[in-house]
C-alpha cells in the first residue's frame, strides 16, 4: 500500500466541517480537489469513508474509526510544533467544548481574565451537552461534571463541590404546598431539562440514608435551554431542578426558595479535562494554570 500523507489533512477537514465546500475554503483549494483527494484516500483504503449527499457529507462507520485513529497522532504532531518554540508566548486557536450547565466557566470572568492574560491565544468555546470524543472532534479540552468524563482523560478541578436544588417561587409553594419527600414531586407542576430534542427529560436525582435514587417527574414544561427553565420558574410556572449556583442570585433575593434540601448532598463539581499527551501545547498549559489559579480564588 502506497500511503499519501497529504490526503490526511483533507480528510480531517471534511470530517470536521461536514461539507466539501467548507473544507475547501478552510484549506484554500477547490471543492473538486477536496472531493478527488477523499476519493483517492478511499481507493487506498479500499473502503468508503464518507457518505455523500448534495449538501453535506457524513462519515461512514469506517470513516469514523479512521478519524478516531488519526486524531491522537495528529494532535501530538500539532503539540510538538507548538512546543518547538520553547518558552515562546502561548498562542494559537484553543477550542473548548463546555456543557451548558457549567455556570462558573460560562459566566464570563474566567474566560475574560484568561483572554486578557494571553493576548496571543484565540478562544473558541462550543457550548454542547452532547457526549463525544473531544480529541476526534478537534477540541483541545472540555468542561464537564467529573462523573461523565472518560477514564483516559486528565481532569483538573474547575469548581469546588456542587449541589443540586429543587426550587420554585414562594407563591407557587403557598398555592400548591411544599413537597416533603422527592416522590411527592409527581403531583406537582414541574419544569424539566433535556440535553437534546431526542433525549428523555433528565431524571431528578436524590439520596436518602446514603442510598441514591431518582424520580421521573414527567414535567409539564421541558426545555434544553437552562435560562428558559429559570425564567419560567421565576414566573411561577412550577418547580424546577438544577445546580444551586444556577439559582443562587434568585435564592439570595428571595425570588426562589428551595425544598427537599435534606435529600440533596453535595458531590464533586466540574472539571477541565483533556487528553494525556507527552507534548502539551503551551496554549493548553496556560489554560490549565489559569483554571487552577482561578479556582483558588473561589469561595
Amino acid at each position: 500500500m502506497i500511503i499519501d500523507l497529504n490526503l490526511v489533512p483533507v480528510f480531517l477537514a471534511v470530517a470536521e466541517e461536514g461539507n466539501f465546500r467548507a473544507a475547501a475554503d478552510r484549506l484554500g483549494v477547490t471543492r473538486s480537489a477536496v472531493s478527488q483527494a477523499v476519493r483517492r484516500l478511499e481507493d487506498i483504503c479500499g473502503i468508503a469513508l464518507v457518505s455523500r449527499t448534495t449538501r453535506s457529507v457524513r462519515l461512514t462507520e469506517a470513516g469514523t474509526r479512521f478519524r478516531e485513529t488519526l486524531a491522537q497522532p495528529i494532535a501530538d504532531v500539532k503539540s510538538a510544533f507548538e512546543n518547538v518554540a520553547g518558552d515562546a508566548r502561548p498562542s494559537g486557536l484553543l477550542r473548548i467544548a463546555v456543557t451548558s450547565i457549567a455556570e462558573q466557566f460560562l459566566s464570563g470572568p474566567l474566560i475574560a481574565s484568561f483572554a486578557k492574560a494571553h493576548a496571543g491565544i484565540t478562544i473558541d468555546v462550543t457550548v454542547t451537552d452532547d457526549i463525544f470524543d473531544i480529541v476526534a472532534a478537534g477540541f483541545d479540552a472540555g468542561v464537564r461534571l467529573g462523573e461523565v468524563i472518560e477514564q483516559d482523560m486528565v481532569a483538573v478541578p474547575l469548581t469546588k463541590k456542587e449541589r443540586e436544588v429543587v426550587v420554585a417561587t414562594p407563591g407557587y409553594f403557598e398555592a400548591n404546598g411544599t413537597p416533603r419527600h422527592p416522590r411527592e414531586l409527581v403531583h406537582h407542576r414541574c419544569i424539566g431539562w433535556r440535553p437534546s430534542p431526542s433525549a428523555a427529560p433528565y431524571r431528578w436525582e436524590f439520596e436518602e440514608d446514603g442510598i441514591p435514587f431518582d424520580v421521573a417527574v414527567e414535567p409539564q414544561i421541558t426545555t434544553n435551554d437552562l435560562h428558559l427553565m429559570v425564567r419560567t420558574a421565576l414566573a411561577g410556572g412550577g418547580i424546577t431542578f438544577a445546580l444551586e449556583e444556577t439559582f443562587r442570585p434568585y435564592i439570595v433575593r428571595g425570588e426562589l426558595i428551595t425544598a427537599l434540601d435534606d435529600y440533596l448532598p453535595p458531590f464533586p463539581g466540574f472539571f477541565l479535562y483533556f487528553p494525556n499527551r507527552r507534548n502539551m501545547a503551551p496554549k493548553l498549559r496556560a489554560l490549565i494554570d489559569h483554571v487552577r489559579a482561578y479556582r483558588a480564588t473561589q469561595p
